[in-house]
């Protein structure tokens, strides 16, 4: 059972808040928050969904005897883990140079490569691996190759999972959950409704075949920006995005930052701004003003000022409830509103066909009547206002069957 919403919706914030400025900010000494049992329980299920739990392991000097030993677990689960994917992307390169085949691991995978992350630091609930449109069948036959089996589409990857496997139950990581493998063979989000696409700067050009690099940093930058811009977007962004970034941002020079605008020519990279005045909410400094700055003079004035005063809160799971309109605010025009209100409130095929391919697949979303109510009553709910998020809940419901 778990307590009343209205009391978990402030926990919620209060405790997300709080765990973001310790990971962004971490500093000796700073004193054990004064919370109840159920805020500490809170406080797990926020560090599970925001995927920082082995992270905050190493920065957050808490003196809450439940609270370090499930920092602990959750960094020993996350390093055994890692383990397992850097073997499976060994041999994911080994049967790709065989094939003759040129594949480009993606965000975390990329950032591990690069240092960025010690192995049992970030946690990866898959690996996402981009390949040319011409080569996804190849690709698909090394990944089946490997024993994996496709399991479902969606409009930006298609997704495999082992063909023998169990989910195992219980709250954040788990060393011997099987290892999802997205496939892309383009790199976009939608926002809200207009596909932004910037495959053609995360391929490189002279790639060769096994595993490849990006090819450079601004370019893998780029994709952190624009997928936490889509996470953003969708109220699904997670602290672990926001600490990517940081972490990459320190590596970044100026003619780096500059790049961001050269790597897509006259179409100025509007989108990254949300992404980047969050993080810079948090992490200090990180990001220079005048990339802010410039970047400010090309976004849409309404995401502009939405996005200025945006909170990690308000973007991500831990808001409780989901608006009826989550991420209107980056349509470009009116008409692009229009459409964003339409899909959303009736849905059509193709997010009728993810939806229903997802049911199937995620854990969380089954037995949640909203998920299968027919499109009527979708729409009906909707009408009525926000509704609850159930990936939240079921976050809060294996917390409190921890602690329980």
């Amino acid at each position: 059972m778990l307590p009343p919403l209205k009391i978990v919706k402030a926990g919620l914030r209060r405790t997300t808040e709080a765990l973001a400025a310790q990971l962004a900010s971490p500093q000796t000494g700073t004193p054990t928050p004064d919370w109840s049992e159920v805020e500490w329980q809170l406080a797990t299920a926020v560090a599970a969904a925001h995927g920082v739990s082995a992270l905050l392991c190493n920065t957050s000097t808490w003196e809450n005897p439940r609270w370090r030993l499930f920092l602990q677990q959750q960094r020993e689960h996350t390093a055994r883990r890692y383990e397992r994917i850097a073997a499976l992307l060994e041999r994911i390169d080994s049967e790709a140079r065989a094939a003759g085949l040129a594949i480009v691991p993606m965000k975390g995978s990329a950032l591990h490569a690069l240092g960025i992350y010690l192995p049992g630091e970030r946690p990866m609930a898959d690996i996402d691996l981009l390949v040319r449109g011409r080569d996804a069948e190849a690709a698909m036959a090394v990944l089946e190759e490997l024993g994996y089996v496709a399991s479902y589409d969606t409009w930006k990857h298609r997704v495999f999972k082992p063909a023998s496997g169990k989910l195992a139950s219980g709250l954040g990581e788990h060393r011997d959950n099987p290892i999802t493998i997205e496939l892309h063979t383009h790199v976009q989000e939608r926002l809200p409704v207009a596909t932004v696409d910037i495959s053609r700067c995360i391929f490189p050009v002279a790639a060769v075949p096994g595993l490849n690099p990006y090819p450079s940093t601004s370019a893998l930058m780029s994709h952190l920006l624009l997928h936490t811009g889509g996470n953003i977007r969708g109220r699904s962004v997670r602290l672990l995005h926001l600490n990517d970034i940081a972490r990459l941002a320190k590596r970044m020079t100026g003619s780096d930052w500059n790049s961001l605008w050269d790597l897509h020519g006259a179409e100025s990279p509007w989108w990254a701004l949300p992404a980047l005045y969050l993080t810079a909410r948090y992490y200090r400094n990180c990001v220079p003003e005048p990339v802010l700055s410039r970047l400010a003079r090309d976004c849409p004035a309404v995401l502009r000022m939405v996005s200025r005063n945006q909170t990690l809160t308000a973007a991500s799971c831990s808001a409780l409830w989901t608006p009826a309109l989550p991420g209107i605010e980056w349509s470009r025009s009116v008409g692009e509103a229009a459409r964003y209100v339409r899909n959303r409130f009736i849905p059509g095929h193709e997010a009728i066909k993810e939806r229903a391919a997802q049911m199937r697949t995620q854990e969380w979303m089954q037995g949640h009547a909203q998920y299968r109510s027919r499109r009527a009553n979708m729409l009906l709910a909707r009408l009525m206002g926000p509704i609850p998020r159930m990936d939240t809940l079921d976050a809060l419901r294996r917390a409190f069957e921890v602690r329980g």
